[in-house]
């Protein structure tokens, strides 16, 4: 995954520099995108939408030499409309809405048409921080 959010970074600046506290979210989710737009303000209008889709709970390892990667497999539904095609996707920290705290471009690009599933393998996605 690419990059924190503008929301994330100054929370954990905040939260770093004693100037707020910041209160780790309870769940964390996983969206699709079809563009990454807007994603590092926080502008979800090209999640998909319709057709079965929901936001899949996230869970992550541990973090290690400063990255943490997924630590189960993440199976969407089954499509039952085309949701276009997948070129991003953002853990976010509420099932609808909320806020974005990492975004980035998946590694291949997938469209995703009804009878469809979308999934990433347990490992496959990673944060780091640099």
């Amino acid at each position: 995954m690419a990059a924190a959010s503008n929301y994330l970074e100054n929370k954990l600046l905040d939260h770093a520099l004693g100037t707020a506290s910041f209160t780790m979210p309870a769940t964390v989710y996983l969206g699709l995108f079809t563009s990454g737009g807007g994603l590092e303000a926080g502008t979800l209008t090209a999640e998909i939408s319709g057709g079965s889709y929901t936001r899949k709970v996230i869970d992550f390892a541990a973090s290690s030499g400063g990255s943490a990667a997924n630590s189960a497999t993440i199976d969407f539904t089954t499509a039952t409309a085309t949701w276009g095609t997948i070129t991003h996707i953002a853990v976010l920290d509420a099932s609808t809405g909320g806020n974005v705290l990492y975004h980035g471009a998946v590694s291949t690009s997938k469209l995703i048409e009804s009878g469809d599933t979308f999934q990433v393998s347990t490992g496959n996605m990673t944060i780091a921080l640099d």
